[in-house]
């Protein structure tokens, strides 16, 4: 399992170079405070600014050094080898820098190359503590680069199912409303075939035609609404009564796209259809604090049959699309609200898609 993790945090380097070479300057300014108790001595501060300058020389190749064999496939302790193989070689070009200034200044007389090799644990420590650094920079900076992968690649995958979840009742209710059509075409109700074909291609227009988003505004959402239930009222006529009431400021809010009128088709075709005298729908949407409640009850038959609604196609879309749009952050609810009713309930956040500058008056509609 860590294996299958490190592999893709280390396929590139996402710090910027110019940050790897600053990641060395604490180690600089350490470097300087730590030589300050010595600068009353002779020379001292001419070999302190000499290593120091040397120590900020070597960062540029060792900052490229670092990120490629970051990149690379070698394993961690390879990588760690040959960062002290090479720190240890730059210390000891510092060791031979430091000697010919010795010389420059005639503290001695020839290179001492028996001790080059002696005395590097103040500047190879201090390549070992800036390559530290480097390595938390550039993990740091690859594990917020996966991160944010890793939540692109959730968002997609919650993208096609929602899409997926969308379109999947486009051919549902096709199917039902052409069927509809067809039952008027047989009874010779060929005025109200003709008004249900019209209102038909206005629905699927306004659909077609939106933007492809899976959250919009309630009163775009009322306006698709209003065009399946005049497709309804033209199958059922005087059977079937709708009533609608929307409280203020709630026009802008964002709902699901799409998920008003699977609910009504449910409550239409399971509930009102079987009654021979027909049915009152009500819908009821306001805002309570920071959430939105819809509430849609509807009459059903009196012998049970309406538990078949509560298991239907429109009801599970509009539950499996809120689950990927809110993840828990909503409520819903279906079932008998009593003898002969069936309420469906849902709770969303309140989220207002713009401000107009104007109170939203209540909405009410009834037929």
């Amino acid at each position: 399992m860590p294996t299958s993790q490190s592999v893709p945090i280390r396929d590139t380097v996402n710090l910027p170079y110019w940050l790897s070479v600053v990641s060395g300057l604490p180690v600089s300014v350490c470097m300087a405070i730590l030589g300050l108790p010595d600068l009353n001595r002779n020379f001292a501060a001419d070999f302190r600014i000499l290593f120091i300058g040397a120590f900020v020389f070597w960062i540029f190749p060792l900052a490229y050094l670092q990120r490629r064999l970051w990149s690379s496939r070698l394993s961690w302790i390879a990588v760690s080898l040959l960062l002290l193989a090479s720190t240890y070689c730059m210390s000891v070009i510092n060791n031979i820098a430091g000697n010919g200034l010795a010389l420059h200044l005639g503290i001695l007389k020839s290179i001492q190359w028996s001790q080059l090799c002696s005395g590097l644990d103040g500047c190879w420590l201090a390549f070992i503590s800036y390559c530290a650094i480097h390595a938390v920079l550039i993990y740091y900076f690859a594990l917020v680069r996966e991160k944010e992968r890793s939540a692109t690649a959730l968002a997609m995958a919650r993208d096609a199912q929602l899409r997926a979840l969308r379109y999947q009742l486009h051919p549902h209710f096709l199917f039902n409303t052409l069927n509809a059509i067809s039952s008027l075409v047989v009874n010779e109700r060929n005025r109200e075939a003709n008004r249900m074909i019209t209102e038909l291609g206005d629905f699927l227009r306004a659909t077609l035609e939106s933007e492809d988003c899976h959250e919009h505004p309630l009163a775009d959402e009322l306006a698709l609404t209003g065009s399946y239930l005049n497709i309804e009222k033209a199958r059922l006529g005087s059977r079937l009564s709708i009533a609608i009431h929307v409280g203020p400021d709630v026009l802008q809010a964002y709902v699901p796209y799409l998920m008003l009128q699977p609910l009504m088709e449910n409550a239409i075709r399971h509930g009102i259809a079987p009654l021979s005298a027909g049915g009152q729908v009500e819908l009821h949407i306001e805002r309570i604090t920071g959430e939105l409640r819809i509430q849609l009850k509807n009459e059903v038959p009196p012998d049970g049959s309406s538990s078949a609604v509560s298991h239907g196609l429109g009801l599970r879309n509009v539950s499996e699309r809120l689950e990927n749009l809110y993840q828990g952050r909503y409520r819903f609810a279906a079932g008998n609200a009593g003898p002969g009713q069936f309420l469906v309930e849902i709770v969303i956040p309140y989220r207002v898609a713009s401000d107009s500058g104007q109170q939203a008056q209540p909405w009410s509609h009834a037929a």
